[in-house]
């Protein structure tokens, strides 16, 4: 079962709190020039100042708040 979560929604509420997602905002989005990682950041007020977060899309639907990583050359026996 893979355990990483599909939607940027419960993402967001699960790093910024529930109190914190009701505020936040979207402030970048996009696709990379070079590697075509879909990424999105995230803004939210706190009373120490602003926090964002970056989450990136991965090949497989997920969101996470690292990138994919690259594609590593591999060998295969047929």
């Amino acid at each position: 079962m893979n355990s990483r979560e599909r939607s940027l929604r419960v993402l967001v509420e699960k790093w910024l709190g529930g109190e914190g997602a009701k505020s936040a905002r979207v402030t970048r989005f996009s696709r990379s020039a070079r590697k075509q990682w879909r990424y999105v950041c995230v803004e939210t007020e706190r009373p120490s100042g602003t926090f964002a977060v970056v989450f990136f899309r991965h090949d497989d639907g997920s969101w996470c708040v690292f990138p994919p990583q690259k594609p590593r050359p591999a060998m295969a026996f047929a």
